[in-house]
């Protein structure tokens, strides 16, 4: 089973937590997350309104005739859905390869319930195989950079994006990340940090992970 049929597969089966009708929901950014609506078009009745973490998620939901809300008009939502780079067996997460981060971010905060959508590929023992995003304010990027360094990370900036949010993303490679919440922590007191791809103080709530068989495993 290729890693688009797992994608599938896991996006399948978190529809079976859409349990009650006219659900307030949060959507997440990424090729499973797409899958992921694509099924969820075909059980519209399930969601009232969607907040939505990137334009492009914006963009594939209106396309669907979904109704997308800001979250300042919404409050709290039910449940988040969203996949990740990475995932440690404490449902910690590395995310934001698509650069969509620090709305995400705050849509797993503001989540009663976050749900992310894995392949096995994605589970790891450690964090840090996959570079870390930092998402900064550009004027600085140079200083960030460097106070990235001294935590022990090469930093990369990623040349010729540009967030959401206006600002930029510094990939971090070389991290071995044992304690994800206090790097979390020393990575957004840099000034400069809007956030960074750590979901760690708050991470998922259940991970659904697919196999190279179509099988689904919850982890909580």
């Amino acid at each position: 089973m290729s890693n688009d049929d797992m994608k599938k597969a896991v996006a399948r089966a978190a529809l079976e937590y859409l349990d009650e009708y006219d659900m307030l929901i949060g959507m997440g950014t990424g090729s499973t997350v797409n899958h992921f609506i694509d099924l969820l078009s075909t059980v519209k009745s399930r969601v009232d309104a969607v907040v939505s973490s990137s334009e492009a998620t914006t963009a594939k939901l209106k396309a669907h005739g979904f109704h997308v809300k800001d979250l300042n008009q919404t409050g709290d939502i039910l449940l988040y859905f969203d996949g990740a780079d990475e995932c440690d067996a404490h449902n910690r997460l590395i995310k934001g390869g698509g650069g969509a981060l620090t709305r995400e971010k705050v849509l797993a905060e503001a989540a009663e319930k976050f749900i992310c959508l894995i392949d096995e590929t994605k589970r790891v023992d450690i964090l840090g195989g996959f570079p870390l995003p930092v998402e900064v304010i550009p004027m600085a990027r140079s200083l960030v950079a460097r106070k990235l360094v001294a935590l022990g990370g090469q930093p990369v900036f990623r040349q010729g994006f540009v967030t959401d949010n206006g600002n930029e993303i510094i990939d971090v490679k070389n991290l071995t990340i044992t304690d994800p919440i206090s790097l979390e922590q020393q990575i957004n007191a840099i000034s400069g940090v809007v956030s960074n791809g750590l979901f760690a103080r708050r991470g998922a709530d259940i991970t659904l992970i697919a196999d190279s068989q179509g099988q689904v495993t919850t982890q909580k």
